[in-house]
């Protein structure tokens, strides 16, 4: 199957949103494949190939924000997310906090192609149940991101490609036909 139409970041500060992780430091922080910055360009790159929406394009840029359940480092506070939102706007913002705050542990045997999951917050330890749109987004975000760190780290593809892929193939139809097609090519 073809890639959908790559749709990119546009409008007004697009500028200011593909600099805000270099400004924080992306470039020098290492990460399978080079930097996080480079990690982070080639999730919105993979997320705009698979025709996602420019929200969920800066939400893969800035997925990395405020750390993750298996990144540690972040590029600002919590307790700073209205300059994020300020940057990216209030849903593209929310998804980086949906990212983040994933507790992947709780959260990933709970994945099941439902359009309803118990999402646990590793901030909070609050549960939610995203919307199915933003679980949608989560879940894009995560198949972005994991094909790109097993892309670069064979160590980790072997350890954990078997589980991601029974993982992103049992959310079945909450993954664009274009993600579900760029996991079957790499993990199956």
């Amino acid at each position: 199957m073809a890639p959908a139409r790559q749709r990119p970041l546009t409008g007004q500060g697009q500028a200011a949103v593909e600099a805000f992780p270099l400004d924080r430091g992306a470039a020098g922080m290492p990460h399978p494949g080079g930097t996080l910055l480079e990690h982070l360009q080639r999730v919105q790159r993979l997320l705009a190939e698979w025709g996602a929406d420019p929200d969920v394009q800066a939400a893969g840029l800035c997925h990395a924000t405020y750390g993750t359940d298996g990144f540690a480092p972040t590029l600002l506070p919590l307790t700073d997310r209205a300059t994020l939102v300020a940057l990216i706007g209030e849903r593209a913002e929310a998804l980086v906090y949906l990212y983040a705050s994933c507790d992947r542990a709780t959260v990933y045997p709970r994945l099941d192609g439902t359009a309803t999951v118990a999402f646990r917050d590793r901030f909070t330890s609050r549960e939610h149940s995203p919307t199915p749109d933003d679980l949608r987004a989560f879940l894009e975000i995560t198949a972005a991101n994991e094909l790109d760190v097993l892309a670069h780290n064979a160590e980790l593809a072997e350890q954990h490609g078997p589980g991601l892929y029974g993982l992103l193939k049992r959310t079945g139809s909450s993954l664009s036909p274009a993600a579900q097609d760029a996991v079957a090519r790499q993990l199956a």
